[in-house]
């Protein structure tokens, strides 16, 4: 019964132990499903489950048939049109990350958003090509192509680099990967197991993102600086491409050096002025399409391929090329590295799409996504494009320009194969750095999010550790060895989290039935000889030895030695006992013979395997007080302890293991006289305990209560008068009440004594 007196309240119930609460509330026999069970329901069939289904994997079907075509429309359009000129350049920029011509970014940037439109479930992120992933698939195509044409692979002014034979294989290598990363893509959504992206944390993604970022600002150097640079995929790659740029500065083409770096400031400028007064401008300034244009015209106009030697993008691809069958020897070579890219891919869309889910209020599905984004990834390979997810700045520009829907997504794509079909010769005269430079200009976001270290330095230092060595593991070891290593490190941040907990101990704050750590508050009552110690994370096999540690250290004494020195003590007493030198007097035991001498011989393996049993006084005709004067000199630390309660609260689980360690350390207190009690375990745990027989005639299932106030209750009770009022029968004429007073105190309703005043 709980009755409200202000802004208090008064709880009238007994004290429960986990025992007498099973009995009074006896709980509900539930049938728990098997394996069989699940599959019947999935192998059901009906009406209404084909209709969820269906609309399950199409999406489309749900909020098309909703489109509100005069609110909705117009800013589709607007918003379709803006994001289609950003992918187009996108797609050219990062084409060259992955090492093959232009044009072949276009192909990357049309075909995953026709399959999106249909299967995607986020209305506003705009697939399509994603500098990581182009970084990540222009390492595979490094490394796999043949040594031998190590000079065809120099993207620079060489007429080498128009290689057609390497230029086929790197496309082939770029399209099997892509293929192939959307095939497990595919499967892990079938699977259903989308789940996997929890295994990568926001401050996991943000350092890798950033170091991605880095990586693509080096790779861009050469092309902006029109130099020749040997390709590296193994690790410390980064800092050999810095040194071959480097040393060969002096060979820097100005022309493309001084128009990279307009082109630069420009868009960092007007980037700045869209952010800044974007609640001003009816669409952002679409710098990018302006400075392309700009920079297209002045080559073409001013002859900069002949004139200043710079590189162009060159011939352009009218329409598509036919579909290509991955090269087996390829699919085998590649099989790390394309789960590396399906597992980024879709961690960073389904990351992009969550923001916009929650800003706009609608779900998303994590395994039709990987379905969506694994089949755009097919589609994509297998008309030579490359791995596609989302881009942020792209995703940004369809959701500012007030895009609502796919809608605006697919007129993106229209806009795309206008490029491919009819524009894209226009295009030719266009330096490669002036991409470069867009695609850096880009960056922006992705670089600035260094600002995250002191964030999350002050909110979590553990994620902050995670940030630092995901950012230098991807910059030293490489995207793929890099993402792999930073996933172990954050597995083994949450082993050392949960391996070293902050262990605490408890008392009551204000006397009331409110328990926080002793050293926080200044009002802090803690029961006298009671000891109360919470765990706050599971219990396993690596921390049940600090488990113990701490608790040891909590209470002030190792009961097992204690336990020793008792049984040790108690061999005294015996021989003592038998040759009649023992009187008991009210003062305690004293030796009647002052010159008896006990040698005190080293204990074998089996005595010392004796002095951890119980203490059994049994045969002795006097009680031992163990805390009182020993005859003899008989040293035995006193312990004051009477009762210790354990708050597995937060103990979410305890392995076989571990489960032997802690009856050990339950049975080494018992042995010594103090009562222990767990308090917050659920029925599972408690449960779990028993089919693993964990309870005999000294660890017994009684030691469970509800809360920690239940306990403290119970053990001023069982002081009070004797003997505990709540075994295991309970017996109903002998309950307790006990109500919070308004004041904050506790009274006993039955004898109206003041707990406060009891323990």
């Amino acid at each position: 019964m709980i009755e409200p007196i202000g802004n208090q309240y008064v709880v009238a119930r007994p004290v429960y132990s986990a025992n007498a609460f099973g009995e009074e509330h006896k709980k509900k026999q539930r049938h728990h499903k098997t394996f069989l069970d699940h599959l019947k329901v999935c192998c059901s069939c009906s009406t209404q489950k084909a209709k969820k289904i269906a609309l399950s994997l199409f999406p489309i079907a749900s909020w098309l048939p909703a489109y509100q075509i005069k609110e909705w429309l117009l800013s589709d359009i607007v918003s379709g049109i803006s994001t289609g000129l950003v992918a187009v350049l996108q797609g050219l920029a990062f084409a060259l990350l992955v090492t093959v011509p232009p044009s072949y970014g276009l192909y990357a940037a049309f075909f995953p958003v026709i399959v999106y439109f249909f299967l995607g479930t986020s209305r506003h992120i705009s697939v399509g090509p994603f500098p990581v992933l182009s970084m990540m698939v222009g390492a595979v195509v490094v490394r796999l192509t043949p040594t031998a044409s190590t000079a065809a692979l120099e993207i620079s002014n060489s007429s080498m680099s128009n290689d057609s034979s390497t230029n086929e294989y790197k496309v082939m290598v770029a399209a099997t990967v892509t293929i192939l990363s959307g095939i497990i893509q595919l499967l892990m959504g079938v699977l259903r197991i989308g789940f996997v992206v929890i295994y990568l944390s926001e401050s996991l993604i943000s350092g890798f993102t950033t170091a991605a970022a880095v990586h693509v600002l080096v790779s861009q150097l050469k092309f902006m600086l029109q130099l020749t640079v040997p390709a590296h995929t193994d690790p410390f790659s980064i800092f050999k491409v810095l040194n071959s740029v480097f040393t060969q500065i002096e060979k820097t083409n100005i022309a493309d050096l001084v128009t990279s770096l307009i082109i630069l400031l420009v868009v960092f400028v007007v980037k700045e002025i869209n952010q800044r007064y974007k609640a001003k401008l009816p669409v952002p300034i679409p710098i990018e399409l302006i400075m392309t244009v700009i920079a297209t015209g002045v080559s073409y106009g001013f002859d900069f391929e002949n004139r200043f030697k710079v590189a162009v993008v060159g011939e352009m691809n009218r329409g598509f090329k036919s579909p290509i069958t991955p090269d087996t020897q390829i699919l085998q070579e590649t099989i790390g590295d394309s789960f590396g890219i399906a597992i980024v891919g879709f961690a960073v869309a389904f990351s992009v799409a969550s923001v916009y889910s929650l800003k706009y209020d609608y779900p998303i599905d994590g395994n039709q996504e990987l379905i969506a984004l694994g089949l755009s990834n097919i589609l994509g390979g297998s008309f030579k494009g490359f791995a596609s997810s989302t881009a942020l700045s792209r995703s940004g520009v369809q959701e500012s320009t007030g895009g609502k829907t796919q809608i605006a997504g697919i007129l993106s794509a229209v806009i795309v194969l206008i490029v491919i079909l009819a524009l894209g010769f226009l295009l030719e005269p266009l330096q490669k750095s002036v991409l470069a430079a867009l695609a850096l200009g880009n960056l922006k976001g992705m670089l600035m999010q260094f600002t995250e270290i002191r964030r999350l330095w002050r909110k979590d230092k553990y994620d902050c550790l995670v940030w630092i060595m995901t950012f230098i593991f991807a910059i030293v070891l490489g995207l793929g060895l890099g993402l792999a290593a930073s996933v172990a490190f954050q597995l083994l941040t949450i082993v050392f989290r949960t391996q070293f907990p902050k262990c605490t101990t408890l008392a009551n704050v204000g006397r009331s039935n409110i328990y926080k750590n002793k050293k926080d508050y200044p009002d802090m009552y803690e029961p006298e000889g009671v000891k109360i110690f919470r765990c706050p994370s599971p219990i396993y096999f690596a921390n049940i030895h600090f488990f113990k540690q701490k608790l040891i250290n909590a209470v002030g004494f190792n009961p097992l030695r204690i336990l020793r020195k008792r049984n040790k003590a108690l061999k005294k007493i015996r021989k003592l006992q038998k040759k009649g030198l023992l009187q008991m007097t009210p003062k305690g035991l004293i030796c009647t013979h002052d010159g008896f001498k006990d040698s005190d011989d080293e204990l074998d393996n089996n005595e010392i395997e004796e002095l951890d049993q119980p203490i059994n006084t049994t045969d002795l005709p006097f009680q031992i007080d163990w805390n009182a004067d020993l005859p003899l000199n008989i040293m035995v630390p006193k312990v004051s302890l009477h009762s210790l309660i354990l708050d597995f609260s937060a103990v979410s689980f305890l392995d076989v293991s571990s489960m032997r360690g802690l009856k050990t350390v339950l049975q080494e207190f018992i042995r010594i006289n103090v009562d222990v009690y767990i308090v917050g375990s659920d029925d599972d745990f408690i449960e779990k305990l028993a089919r693993c027989e964990f309870f005999d005639d000294e660890v017994k299932d009684s030691i469970f209560f509800l809360t920690i106030h239940d306990a403290v209750l119970h053990i001023w009770m069982k002081k009070d008068y004797g003997v505990s009022k709540f075994n295991s029968s309970q017996e109903k004429e002998m309950k307790f009440d006990f109500t919070i007073n308004t004041n904050g105190g506790l009274r006993n309703r039955e004898c109206q004594i003041p707990v406060e005043t009891k323990f």
